[in-house]
């Protein structure tokens, strides 16, 4: 369905503050093309976080989750209640992951960028604002904040903060840094105003496309990503880092080509998105039987490697359609955030990190002080010789 613009931030979610995946569900009326009305086919019960789905082929579908929000709900709630957690979890050093999943045009976008006006921020702009609050707080402790933008478009990975933003990128695994991307661009930022404007600026060379089920339909998996490195003295009176990292993942709609009337390049954009996707389930199952998990099977699986049973905390937003039209797809969907949930993450602080670029840099000014205090008291450099007197 269609995600109005103007409309308020109609949510559905489960949220923990657990080392378990979590999960979030939107809801609106919908209009398949703005032709048609079909009858809403879920029921929501936001007392004992309960979604019911009416099937009249197979009987109802209960699914549970810890809060559910119904169409009514604001953007704020979503924020405060769900994703805020696991903001403050990163400034305290954890990292932390929150990706948007789900059906395409069913509003993940929305619900993760939102719209400009204040009460309709997403996630992402909230997030912002929260972490340059605290920093603004903080009392005797230094930041560094880095923002990195980038997306999964075909499999192939690029930076969206690039020249060159079709220039693919490789995903590499080491000790010290984990899993991460070959060069791809870190922006650091002192403002809200700045991260702004690197996201801005991604969000520009995104892919998107038009299809029958979205306007605006986003044709890769994006990932903002935000570095926050924070130092502060002791108890033993020494400088300690820790540093936390957070994932703001929009992910690309499942697509059903029946319905989406997708040809050519939208095509294959569509059975890219829906392999990576399902590589992504696989993901999730295999972690909640406990086999084997195929993490390389795709970027988008690797990237979230940490994310899925490793060492974040993560929340899971799942955007449905209630509407009759979608329903194998809104019981699919239920079903797959409902296997997510019972996934055990293991989040540490990560403390003292040995590649914190806080620390390099604290070291640096170290350094040119005592140049600069050299040179102060006649020490530094080399002396100048006197001129003998003829």
């Amino acid at each position: 369905f269609l995600f109005a613009e103007n409309a308020k931030a109609p949510t559905w979610q489960r949220c923990e503050r657990s080392r378990q995946c979590q999960s979030c569900y939107s809801l609106s009326a919908i209009e398949p093309k703005g032709k048609k009305k079909y009858p809403v086919c879920v029921k929501v019960n936001e007392k004992v976080g309960a979604i019911v789905v009416e099937d009249e082929a197979k009987g109802p579908k209960k699914f549970t989750f810890d809060a559910v929000y119904g169409e009514n709900s604001k953007q704020v709630d979503v924020y405060n209640i769900s994703a805020k957690p696991i903001v403050d979890a990163v400034l305290e050093g954890y990292n932390g992951t929150i990706f948007a999943y789900g059906q395409t045009g069913t509003g993940k976008t929305f619900t993760m960028n939102g719209m400009p006006s204040a009460d309709l921020q997403g996630i992402i702009p909230r997030s912002f604002i929260d972490i340059f609050d605290h920093i603004q707080k903080g009392d005797g402790q230094q930041y560094l904040v880095r923002a990195s933008f980038l997306e999964i478009y075909k499999d192939d990975i690029r930076d969206l903060l690039s020249k060159d933003h079709t220039k693919r990128l490789q995903i590499r695994d080491s000790p010290e840094k984990g899993i991460y991307v070959q060069d791809l661009n870190s922006i650091v930022v002192k403002s809200v105003k700045e991260i702004e404007k690197v996201m801005l600026v991604g969000n520009k060379n995104r892919k998107v496309g038009v299809t029958d089920m979205n306007a605006h339909s986003s044709r890769s998996h994006a990932i903002f990503i935000i570095n926050v490195e924070c130092s502060e003295i002791g108890p033993d009176g020494e400088a300690h880092i820790r540093s936390g990292k957070l994932n703001l993942v929009d992910l690309a709609g499942s697509e059903r080509l029946g319905k989406t009337n997708a040809e050519g390049e939208r095509k294959a954009e569509g059975v890219q998105i829906n392999l990576s996707l399902s590589a992504l389930g696989q993901v999730i199952k295999a972690l909640v039987d406990g086999v084997f998990v195929p993490y390389r099977n795709s970027s988008l699986t690797r990237l979230l490697q940490d994310s899925l049973g490793g060492n974040a905390k993560t929340m899971m937003i799942a955007a449905i359609g209630p509407a009759s039209y979608n329903l194998n797809e809104t019981i699919g969907t239920l079903g797959y955030a409902y296997r997510a949930k019972s996934i055990k993450n293991k989040p540490i602080i990560n403390e003292d990190p040995k590649d914190a670029l806080l620390r390099k840099y604290q070291e640096e000014i170290a350094a040119l002080k005592n140049q600069l205090d050299r040179k102060r008291s006649g020490g530094g450099g080399k002396k100048k010789k006197k001129k003998k007197k003829k």
